[in-house]
């Protein structure tokens, strides 16, 4: 069967609709209470509805407590889903950038190897184009698969473990075509990885980061690897504020977590005097075509 993954429409109109007939609701029922029971007083004919109007009301504002609640819950997600938009729409540009200004340099490359050329300064046009060669090496490595938003955040990733002298060396074999999750979700997955392993292997004298990214029938797999320190084997990784870097830290592998539960995947490490591995499994979604059928 194909998967489904979990997506829920907001209806804005619809929502404030509730919130405006429960707080009016609200409202109507406390007025009606304090009016009757201005007018009739409590007594012992009518203690009885009166406590059944208080009944009414409690039910009611818990009813509205619970909506606000949840939409301002709503409210929350949507601020975390717009802002990992926004970081990998910058990171997208910045690889674009990066792209435009590789292909505005290609003719003036070229010139200079022909120049080099006709003045018979082989040797130098030979190290002019290795030169050449290795930058676009270098962007190509961000480019082997389909998913733009993945490449930029490599991209981006790249360059930071860079500045930090750390070797990151990647191992990319999967297009990653027909990806069951979005790919924003997917970065937001990646880079929280890339991010702890980068400030594990810190700790390293030489420290490396070695990412893989492979696919098989069933699942696309994705590795990160690095050299730091241990994990100590009773720290619940996957809880919120689990860390060894102290407090207001160990958010970022919760969240790995919770992003790949509603399409099926997981994740799970190995951690020894070798280095520290991540493994996030994350199952292909199924085509109609290759559905059972049903009898």
């Amino acid at each position: 069967m194909k998967r489904r993954v979990p997506t829920r429409q907001i209806d804005v109109s619809k929502a404030s609709l509730y919130a405006i007939i429960v707080n009016v609701s609200e409202i109507t029922v406390l007025m009606g209470f304090v009016v009757y029971t201005m007018l009739t007083g409590v007594t012992d004919q009518n203690r009885q509805f009166i406590l059944w109007f208080a009944v009414v009301g409690g039910l009611m504002a818990s009813w509205g407590a619970f909506l606000d609640i949840r939409e301002a819950l709503m409210a929350r997600r949507r601020q975390l889903q717009i802002h990992d938009l926004e970081q990998t729409n910058t990171q997208m540009d910045d690889l674009n950038q990066t792209l435009r200004a590789q292909r505005h340099d290609f003719l003036n490359h070229l010139q200079i190897v022909y120049s080099l050329m006709e003045m018979k300064e082989y040797d130098e046009a030979t190290d002019y184009l290795e030169k050449v060669y290795g930058e676009i090496r270098e962007v190509s490595s961000f480019l082997s698969t389909r998913s733009t938003a993945v490449n930029a955040l490599l991209k981006v990733k790249a360059g930071a473990c860079a500045q930090s002298h750390i070797d990151l060396q990647m191992d990319i074999r999967s297009p990653l075509q027909g990806l069951p999750m979005p790919a924003w979700e997917l970065c937001r997955v990646l880079g929280n990885l890339i991010d702890n392993a980068m400030d594990a292997a810190k700790q390293a004298d030489k420290p490396r980061i070695r990412l893989k990214i492979r696919e098989d029938i069933r699942a696309f797999l994705f590795t990160i690897q690095n050299n730091g320190a241990v994990i100590p084997e009773d720290l619940p990784v996957f809880e919120e504020g689990a860390s060894t870097k102290g407090e207001n830290h160990g958010m970022g592998l919760c969240i790995v977590k919770k992003t790949l539960g509603p399409y099926g995947g997981d994740v799970s490490y190995q951690s020894g005097e070798s280095g520290t591995r991540f493994t996030v499994t994350l199952p292909k979604m199924m085509q109609k075509d290759d559905a059972p059928a049903e009898h």
